[in-house]
């Protein structure tokens, strides 16, 4: 086996499909996000539009100083585990802040969204009895692997359909442990779950409800706790599941629950148990962008606006995008290699760094620019933006929606 060789191939092969993914080197601007330099082949000054930082919480002044406070008053690391190093205060304060945000009784910390899914979904269906996991045909690849990991028979159900998703749980007895796992706003078409029908079908078979709401918390409800606060839903899921890297603008994964299930899945999740901590300096930013942004709704309202105009913009030019009721906007390319072209172009000629979205991350043909305004991208920004994409789209020939020739 010419074991380097295999790599060579297989790596090629990506490339060929357009498939294969490169990094931006960017290097943020400290207090006046979304501006960054690209280091690429030649230095240049770049406009982000495909962060996770939605509210550009990653540059408050309220996050920055929380995190300099801390890490001036206790220094850089957690020591390692906290079953081992001990929990520092700054983690007990930020799982108290996201319980208040989700109006449960716990919350437990991981050092990712993707580990607290991979954890807490793969320990608790692992762990109850018999449990039978339905899944969205959807779901994050980090809900996927925690349900694979756990062993427990899985079903999934088709995105967003309730009939499909009844006739699986009418098909079970009562009696067995059933979990309904699904997220609120999925990231790649930017759609909305119908969660006040899912739990309706969920108690009415018995089952618990795992909510995804990485890609909702700090955005939607009056205090930022994703789209089940803003329907008045929290209470009725059993565990809500979110991110402090998004939004929040820091890094982080949690899980808001019961007391008994928070504790539960704190015994017996191996990727909580030997996992080092998240530093201190993270957990206080985390917690002052929590605190900041369940009082203030500038920052929500003016994220809503900006991306109001992003559609109707490209509306007016018909630039083909996926309607949703989210603040994703999917431009529809459908071919990988134009949709990496388009994203070279866009970052060489026009300074603006839109990440390509190819497989395995949506199906092939359905490839796309996935564009996230947020609250700091000037009215320059859109103009040049919706330019850029306008000439782009002109110069590639690519189809257009019947509304630009009005």
């Amino acid at each position: 086996m010419n074991y380097d060789g295999y790599f060579a191939t297989a790596l090629a092969q990506l490339q060929d499909e357009g498939n294969y993914r490169f990094f931006a080197d960017l290097e943020r601007h400290c207090g006046n996000f979304p501006q960054a330099t690209n280091h690429g082949a030649q230095a240049r000054n770049v406009t982000i539009w495909c962060s996770n930082d939605y509210l550009g919480m990653g540059q408050h002044p309220d996050v920055l100083s929380a995190m300099h406070e801390a890490l001036d008053t206790v220094g850089a690391g957690a020591g390692g585990t906290r079953n081992i190093s001990g929990t520092t205060h700054n983690h007990v304060l930020l799982e108290a802040e996201l319980a208040d945000l989700h109006k449960k009784e716990a919350a437990l910390l991981f050092t990712s969204g993707y580990v607290s899914n991979w954890a807490a979904l793969g320990t608790l269906a692992a762990k109850i009895p018999d449990c039978l996991v339905l899944s969205d045909a959807l779901n994050h690849a980090s809900m996927i692997e925690g349900i694979r990991h756990s062993k427990a028979e899985r079903q999934i159900w088709r995105h967003n359909d309730l009939e499909h998703l009844e006739e699986l749980l009418a098909a079970q007895p009562l009696e067995r442990a059933k979990l309904v796992a699904f997220e609120s706003v999925y990231s790649m078409d930017g759609d909305i779950a119908p969660i006040a029908e899912i739990c309706d079908l969920a108690e009415k078979y018995n089952a618990m409800t795992y909510l995804d709401e990485v890609h909702a918390v700090g955005l939607y409800g009056p205090r930022g706790g994703g789209i089940a606060e803003r329907e008045g839903l929290m209470d009725r899921v059993t565990v809500i599941e979110g991110t402090l890297g998004k939004a929040y603008g820091v890094m982080g994964g949690y899980i808001a629950a019961s007391a008994d299930l928070c504790d539960f899945v704190r015994s017996f999740a191996s990727g909580f148990i030997f996992t080092t901590a998240l530093p201190p300096a993270v957990a206080a930013g985390a917690t002052a962008s929590i605190r900041h942004l369940k009082s203030s709704a500038a920052e929500r309202a003016a994220q809503k606006e900006k991306v109001a105009e992003v559609r109707a913009r490209l509306d007016a030019i018909g630039i083909p995008h996926i309607d949703n009721a989210s603040h994703i906007i999917p431009v529809m390319v459908g071919d990988p290699v134009k949709c990496k072209y388009l994203s070279d172009i866009l970052m060489r000629d026009y300074g603006i760094y839109i990440q390509p979205i190819n497989y395995p991350t949506v199906p092939k043909g359905t490839e796309r620019l996935r564009i996230t305004p947020s609250p700091v991208h000037s009215a320059a920004d859109i103009d040049h933006l919706v330019s850029a994409l306008e000439t782009l789209w002109t110069q590639c020939q690519l189809a257009r929606l019947p509304m630009a020739a009005q």
